[in-house]
């Protein structure tokens, strides 16, 4: 296993809450864990601390970061840009494949609502295929980027029911716009999905 596949593999551990913000990441111990060398656990942690995910603590060594509330407002904000262009595109680029597959994860999701794990992961799928629609590569890489600082977050903004049942509806309104090709009805879906979701962020901190 080398370097990237530890990247990789911590990312999972993040995204999936094994490790969390304020977790020490002990060369050894992760050693020990994936059963490697340190060295690849090395080159997997520079990784992380390049892209933000990973940060050297005085007397701590390296641990997982927690965000404040500046910078949950900052990721929030550009993510309500990014994934508004994203949809907006989607409107226009979109290809009938992409269009049904977002509708098919609407119509799934409608009936997931009390599973609070799955409609997670599926949320996470949903706004991957967004940005994916939007066929511009360098928009899914500043949207990937940005992701890695979303799962630094604790938690989710879908707790409760309620919310739940809010954002896919909130999906089902962005996936109609880009199904009619109205570019402008997308973005404004899709920005009104992310500020209600930093809302609920907000209100969670």
């Amino acid at each position: 296993m080398n370097g990237s596949e530890i990247y990789q593999r911590l990312i999972g551990l993040i995204e999936e809450r094994v490790l969390k913000p304020g977790d020490r990441l002990r060369e050894a111990d992760l050693a020990k864990e994936f059963n490697v060398s340190r060295t690849p656990i090395r080159e997997g942690l520079k990784r992380l601390e390049a892209q933000g995910l990973a940060v050297h603590e005085p007397n701590r060594g390296m641990v997982i970061p927690t965000l404040d509330h500046s910078q949950v407002n900052e990721v929030y904000f550009m993510r309500e840009v990014l994934e508004g262009t994203a949809a907006a595109l989607a409107a226009k680029h979109a290809s009938e494949p992409e269009i049904e597959i977002l509708q098919d994860l609407v119509n799934a999701d409608r009936q997931r609502i009390t599973d609070k794990e799955e409609l997670v992961r599926s949320n996470r799928d949903f706004h991957r295929r967004l940005c994916l629609a939007s066929h511009n590569r360098y928009l899914v890489d500043q949207i990937d980027h940005l992701r890695l600082s979303l799962i630094l977050m604790a938690g989710t903004t879908l707790d409760t029911p309620e919310r739940r049942e809010t954002a896919v509806e909130e999906h089902a309104a962005i996936v109609n716009a880009i199904a009619a090709g109205d570019s402008a009805a997308a973005e404004a879906a899709a920005r009104r999905h992310i500020a209600a979701a930093h809302k609920t962020r907000l209100q969670q901190v």
